[in-house]
């Protein structure tokens, strides 16, 4: 149990115990000033490497407070950026089309391709009309026509690779890489906020209340690592007695005391809880009612922002 939470379960049975044992208190609510305390939490298992402001120390919005090891997810980042090139690259493959170089390669295929379909087209008329002249074999004759219909074959291949070179990839290809490309963009994206989130800045103005880790220590991700007491006027956190409950609404103007000081300050409620800090059994008498107690806060007016946290404060109860 942290230290903060027991001070909290000391301090609610003292004023459990100041409730039931002292009726000059009935008409007052106690407990102490509080300010909004933010705590910053690690997003993932490192070492911590450095603390530039010690406890203490003041510091303002965007303040480095925790750096955490950045080697590992630095390697990780790198990855997701080559990914994306690797995309973009052929993504602009796909849609600069093929180099003029393999389109006039191609041309030439489909130029000696018919040079040589040509070629076969006529000997197989001089063969068929040596044939029937009787002047060569049926077997050259099958042979000039395999020839022919190999190199018909030869040129409408080579007609059909030009026609793919230079009409250009199928859309649902272009598509896909496109898509391929935004993917790893956004991984590129989600692993360099990664990276941020490994140096802890502060979210607000105020002072450094605790580094729980010291330079070295390895956290737990999701664990604190650092809080900050937010530079507000602070607000008195009290229990209201039971009988003046139904009494307040949030927005009444209230007269706070505070220990070591002679003035009092007018501070203005801006919460009280439902349900009383002490669950009781369901059957109470009037007296045992009596005791029950609503947690409640109650804002300090900006002259109060110098008061220090955790001082004992009194907030008087309304009268008829």
């Amino acid at each position: 149990m942290s230290r903060e939470i027991m001070k909290k379960i000391l301090l609610f049975i003292a004023l459990i115990s100041l409730f039931a044992c002292s009726e000059n208190n009935a008409n007052v609510a106690l407990g102490t000033l509080e300010r909004d305390r933010v705590t910053l939490t690690a997003t993932a298992g490192e070492i911590v490497r450095e603390q530039p402001v010690k406890e203490g120390g003041i510091v303002t919005k965007g303040d480095v407070l925790v750096q955490l090891d950045t080697k590992q997810q630095q390697a990780v980042m790198a990855r997701a950026k080559a990914e994306e090139a690797k995309a973009a690259a052929y993504l602009l493959m796909l849609t600069n089309g093929e180099r003029p170089e393999d389109i006039a390669a191609a041309q030439a295929s489909v130029e000696r391709a018919q040079a040589t379909l040509r070629e076969a087209k006529n000997n197989f008329h001089r063969i068929s009309r040596l044939v029937s002249q009787k002047l060569a074999s049926f077997a050259e004759k099958d042979k000039a026509r395999a020839e022919r219909d190999a190199a018909q074959a030869d040129y409408d291949s080579a007609s059909e690779l030009l026609a793919k070179l230079t009409r250009g990839e199928r859309p649902e290809n272009i598509t896909q890489a496109q898509a391929a490309l935004e993917a790893a963009k956004a991984e590129a994206t989600l692993q360099d906020q990664i990276l941020k989130d490994l140096t802890v800045v502060a979210t607000r103005d105020g002072v450094l209340d605790s580094l729980p880790y010291n330079i070295g220590e390895r956290v737990t991700a999701g664990s604190i690592v650092a809080a900050i007491q937010a530079e507000t006027a602070p607000y008195a956190r009290v229990y209201v007695p039971e009988p003046y409950r139904v009494k307040l609404k949030a927005g009444d103007r209230l007269t706070v005391h505070v220990d070591g000081m002679n003035t009092s300050y007018t501070g203005t409620l801006r919460w009280i809880a439902t349900e009383p800090a002490f669950t009781p059994y369901y059957a109470l008498n009037e007296q045992d009612r009596a005791r029950l107690v609503y947690l409640a806060e109650v804002v300090m007016p900006a002259e109060a922002t110098e008061l220090p946290a955790g001082v004992p404060a009194q907030v008087e109860m309304p009268h008829e």
